[in-house]
């Protein structure tokens, strides 16, 4: 058993963080085609945005900042 985590650059400000990768909010990049994690700072600026135009905020989930079990499928 052992637990594993990535990191990498959030694609909003840049700054490296550590994340679940099965669990981390993201972003389509429609430049490259893929998914992009995006760190809890962010997330709670960009939700205070959503907020005022009624849109419902991003809610991330248990876990995902946190490292994870490996050995899970």
């Amino acid at each position: 058993m052992g637990y594993a985590f990535c990191t990498s650059a959030c694609f909003c400000c840049r700054r490296n963080f550590s994340y679940n990768p099965l669990r981390v909010p993201s972003f389509d990049d429609p430049r490259s085609g893929t998914r992009e994690p995006i760190c809890l700072r962010c997330v709670e600026m960009v939700n205070l945005d959503r907020i005022k135009r009624g849109l419902k905020p991003i809610v991330p989930l248990p876990e995902a900042y946190d490292p994870f079990d490996r050995d899970l499928p």
